[in-house]
């Protein structure tokens, strides 16, 4: 499976049980980025994408157990470590801030390759850093 997260300058995702922060312009790259492979992610991820109709888009609350070798997990408030030995590719998008945070993306990067990072623009955000990290 294919991990993709949002994460400050330490590596928070969360604060007081809501995200950091959130854009559109982000959400319309990860759509564009996963192309016809599913997006799995829970309820609360919903939230973010809900005026979002499509059948790619699948909602379960089990999704990292049940996400398949080629799906996208877009995870926010989630432990991913338990599933780290069946992900093959990790996706950060890098907020360039710090925020407060309660909740971090608990995730060691090495033995992992840093395949490919660009900056791009989003809606308000100057500059969203998008890293892609392989086994």
């Amino acid at each position: 499976m294919i991990i993709i997260a949002c994460t400050d300058d330490n590596n928070g995702m969360m604060f007081n049980h809501r995200r950091q922060s959130q854009d559109r312009l982000l959400r319309e790259h990860i759509l564009n980025m996963t192309g016809g492979n599913r997006l799995w992610m829970n309820l609360y991820s919903k939230k973010q994408f809900s005026d979002i109709e499509s059948a790619k888009v699948i909602i379960d609350e089990d999704f990292l157990e049940k996400a398949g070798c080629s799906d996208y997990c877009f995870i926010e408030d989630m432990d991913i470590s338990p599933y780290i030995h069946k992900t093959e590719k990790i996706i950060l998008f890098k907020w360039n801030r710090t925020y407060p945070a309660d909740t971090f993306l608990p995730l060691d990067l090495n033995g992992w390759v840093l395949e490919w990072t660009e900056d791009f623009v989003g809606y308000s955000h100057d500059k969203i850093t998008k890293e892609i990290y392989r086994r």
